[in-house]
């Protein structure tokens, strides 16, 4: 029967409107009678999106009139994680599989992506149990060295199969979200270091092609790879930071730069990328990497360029942070500090006219500093250099900053950091724990800063060094 064109328009419009949104069919024997949840994640979490009853025959459905975000997502029952799928571009789909083993017994309908993701993942279980033999002789001490060595042919042999499999998977279907996880994770192949016309080789042409090229397999605006289990995007940047810069704030700075523009093609790739980034230097180790914190607040909180999401409240953090940190950066001259000593006599951090000054902050009954304030004293008694200690108690009991006083026979500087005449101490220099150091030099120029009082020894003597090159260029 032929049917009219109205009502041929209408099925298909109909079809169309049926597809939007998800609706995720499951069968799975062994399950019956209970609530299961629809979990995901972002970056290092999880969390629930869905609900379903799941009937005596084990089905149930996860069901939505809005597309749920690309990621990888998990079946939740009694809080426990039962097996992952992919949800992506096709989202009405079905997986039938049992509950004595989920993943084995999987079977999909409706969607190439998650086909692809359990061939995958049933080729590596497939692998691993074709190493477990060699692994075992790997493993075993006792093994002769020639079994090893056989051992570890095979188990080349068995990386290539795995390699060669991923390379056809990336080939044939690099554009699904299967292909894109297993891309990110391949690695970029540096060549070798062209020759010159001397015939000399530029040593640094493999670290300059490899940060060009780091993220050639891994598309820092798919925002689909913010929500896998691993915190792969994440690593991915601190890897490329740590790994490939030295812990120096310019180098930074511009290296995040270049994180940040592979990213800004995606709002949400663009946000985190920011915010990963501000997070990993709110508070860090090593000296002076407080500024690349400076630079990203300018850069892109202080700019506006990230007010499409950050609040007022969280700017305002972020600012405050930043002003602290700024007036207290390596290179900037410290503000004074005036507060009052033992005797409750004004001393002024300024008033020191020796060639290096220590501010350091300490609470009498903190356990770090009762090891820590040995170990200055020690320095500061040795006389190695031209020193003085100006000490800021944190604790407002001028008894208890006497008694310490007392008890570690401290012969230099000691002041009491609530009695101040200029303001409250952390908000003119980045002293917010205890214990805290920072070294000043005779202009009251911030040189160091948080440095264990061990290292100051060789910490003034490379400085001297290098100051003492730089003065004959």
């Amino acid at each position: 029967m032929r049917l009219p064109l109205t009502i041929l328009l209408t099925i298909c419009a109909f079809s169309c409107l049926a597809q939007d949104g998800y609706n995720i069919q499951f069968k799975v024997s062994g399950l019956k009678d209970t609530t299961v949840y629809l979990g995901y994640f972002i970056n290092e979490s999880s969390f629930v999106k869905d609900t379903a009853t799941v009937n005596s025959k084990g089905e149930f459905a996860f069901q939505g009139s809005k597309p749920l975000l690309a990621g990888v997502y998990m079946l939740v029952l009694n809080r426990a994680k039962q097996f992952e799928f992919l949800v992506a571009d096709d989202q009405h789909f079905t997986l039938v599989t049992d509950r004595t083993d989920y993943v084995q017994n999987m079977k999909i309908s409706g969607d190439r992506d998650n086909t692809l993701f359990f061939e995958n993942i049933f080729f590596n279980i497939a692998r691993n149990k074709e190493a477990e033999p060699f692994v075992k002789i790997l493993q075993d001490s006792a093994t002769k060295e020639d079994e090893k060595k056989g051992a570890r042919e095979e188990m080349n042999k068995i990386n290539a199969k795995v390699l060669a499999y991923q390379e056809d998977l990336i080939q044939k279907n690099g554009s699904t979200f299967t292909g894109r996880i297993i891309k990110s994770g391949k690695p970029v192949r540096i060549p070798d270091p062209p020759k010159r016309a001397d015939g000399t080789i530029d040593s640094t042409f493999q670290l300059r092609w490899y940060r060009e090229h780091f993220f050639d397999h891994f598309d820092l605006s798919d925002e689909a790879l913010l929500r896998l289990p691993r915190p792969v995007y994440r690593d991915k940047i601190y890897q490329y930071l740590d790994k490939l810069y030295p812990p120096q704030a310019d180098s930074l700075t511009k290296a995040i730069a270049r994180i940040v523009a592979k990213a800004k093609k995606n709002p949400e790739t663009y946000k985190y990328s920011v915010f990963l980034s501000v997070l990993k230097y709110q508070s860090h180790e090593i000296m002076g990497l407080d500024e690349v914190y400076v630079n990203l607040y300018d850069t892109y909180f202080a700019s506006g360029e990230m007010d499409f999401w950050a609040n007022a409240n969280l700017k305002k953090n972020f600012k405050e942070q930043a002003e602290r940190f700024r007036k207290s950066l390596i290179g900037k001259t410290g503000p004074n500090l005036i507060m009052q000593d033992v005797n409750l006599k004004p001393r002024a951090l300024y008033d020191i006219k020796n060639k290096y000054s220590i501010l350091y902050v300490f609470k009498p009954d903190c356990p770090s500093c009762k090891e820590e304030t040995p170990k200055l004293l020690n320095f500061y008694n040795q006389k190695k250099f031209d020193v003085e200690v100006f000490a800021v108690c944190s604790d407002s009991s001028m008894r208890n900053m006497r008694d310490y006083i007392k008890e570690l026979n401290l012969k230099w500087i000691t002041v009491n950091g609530p009695r101040s005449y200029v303001g409250p101490y952390q908000d003119l220099y980045d002293a917010m724990s205890t214990p805290t150091l920072y070294v000043l030099d005779e202009k009251k120029k911030i040189i160091g800063k948080k440095i264990p009082s061990e290292k100051l020894e060789d910490f003034l003597t490379q400085y001297e060094r290098i100051q003492k090159l730089r003065a004959r260029l």
